[in-house]
């Protein structure tokens, strides 16, 4: 097997630790979103995002082909990608008010969970995706994951911030 493949699609290895190597791969994705928007903002976390969906897209396709398992749990580069996309609002709220991102940590522990719940229990879009049985089915489906982790960190900021004046 190509061992770029291999290192990018285990996110250097991470999708090997036990138990829950997607949660894993997650935790692993908080510092580099961190990381990302300090140096960059909220633009250069969301070409983070394309960039992991396109490198753990090709990933994911070498380290599947020919095998009958689609989705090995070894490959937590989609959870990297999809957790990112998750934690876009918070980049993009920090960033456009000047904010330090780590004065939203209630908004990143949210976020993490969220994905986590969405990635699991693969609701309806997110199941859609990930029934696909590829390579495009295994990164979808934790971007669309991703998707409503967002959706849930601005409902959960707007309850907060304009209903409950915190």
């Amino acid at each position: 097997m190509n061992r770029l493949a291999r290192l990018i699609g285990t996110v250097g290895g991470i999708g090997y630790l036990r138990p829950a190597p997607g949660t894993w791969g997650s935790l692993a994705a908080l510092p580099l979103a961190w990381l990302f928007h300090v140096i960059g903002g909220f633009p250069l976390l969301l070409i983070a995002v394309i960039a992991t969906f396109a490198k753990g897209l090709w990933a994911t396709r070498e380290m599947t082909r020919g095998e009958t398992d689609h989705d090995p749990s070894e490959i937590v580069i989609d959870e990297v990608a999809g957790q990112f996309t998750a934690l876009l609002p918070l980049s993009y709220s920090a960033w456009s008010m000047g904010l330090d991102i780590t004065r939203l940590w209630p908004g990143w522990i949210a976020a993490f969970l969220l994905f986590r719940l969405f990635d699991i229990t693969k609701p309806w879009l997110v199941g859609w995706a990930d029934r696909r049985k590829d390579a495009m089915g295994v990164m979808l489906d934790d971007i669309i994951a991703g998707l409503f982790a967002a959706i849930g960190v601005m409902l959960m900021a707007a309850l907060a911030h304009g209903v409950l004046g915190l």
